[in-house]
């Protein structure tokens, strides 16, 4: 595949390349240039992945705020 690269720079990642690869909208080329050759990897935000990791309940919010409250007063006692 080919892609023409424009007077600023800037060249179009063709449709299959960006399929194949996972690209979409704001993600982070890499760029490794070695003996003449350029290599392009996506860079995927791993964080994600740990996406539900972490287990929460409901809460209640005016609880937390008072029993915050009441620590923070901990110290001044």
């Amino acid at each position: 595949m080919n892609s023409t690269v424009t007077a600023k720079y800037q060249t179009t990642i063709p449709k299959a390349v960006r399929e194949k690869l996972g690209i979409s909208i704001n993600d982070a080329l890499e760029w490794i240039v070695e003996k003449g050759k350029a290599t392009v990897l996506p860079v995927h935000n791993d964080f994600l992945r740990y996406r539900g990791s972490v287990k929460t309940g409901a809460g209640d919010i005016a609880a937390d705020i008072q029993s915050a409250r009441e620590r923070r007063l901990e110290k001044y006692r």
